[in-house]
């Protein structure tokens, strides 16, 4: 094989070797479900992305963000246990009204019918975020548990993990 050849089968594997942990998250929509028919003042969907960390001797986590901050403002963490976390944040003006629920839809564009880890209430003027591992087991038979839980750009993001 001459050199130009396997530079030229070389570069697409560079390219493809270079991407970063955010060309590989998961994007997940979150359909926002109204109390009792139509909401007011609701918002369609909020959307999530999980990217799973380069994996560890013994274990694994996930990175995660919901972008919170379209839909609220003042967001902080309220809730830290090993496995829950809960932001609370108070709904922008357009939003006070609602009264809705939301959890995980679809990811990558596929519905998804699993159990959902991450919901979202919206009442009261004020919309929570809730991570929860309760019932996510890892391959040891383990719960699943919250390593961190952050606040960046205005939107709550967590790493989660257990043993492999």
């Amino acid at each position: 094989m001459n050199i130009g050849k396997a530079l030229l089968w070389a570069l697409p594997v560079s390219i493809v070797s270079s991407l970063s942990h955010p060309a590989l998250a998961v994007r997940m929509e979150m359909r926002v479900l109204p109390l009792n028919g139509p909401g007011t003042g609701c918002p369609e969907a909020l959307t999530a992305f999980e990217t799973a960390q380069n994996r560890q001797e013994g274990g694994y986590a996930t990175d995660g963000m919901v972008q919170l901050s379209v839909i609220a403002n003042n967001i902080s963490a309220t809730q830290l246990t090993d496995f829950t976390a809960v932001w609370t944040g108070t709904l922008k003006p357009e939003y006070r009204n609602c009264t809705a629920t939301a959890g995980i839809y679809s990811k990558d564009g596929e519905t998804f019918w699993g159990h959902s880890h991450l919901r979202v209430q919206l009442a009261d003027g004020q919309a929570k975020v809730i991570l929860d591992m309760t019932g996510v087991r890892d391959t040891n038979g383990f719960t699943s548990t919250i390593i961190e839980q952050t606040m960046r750009d205005g939107n709550p993001r967590w790493t989660w993990g257990g043993t492999d």
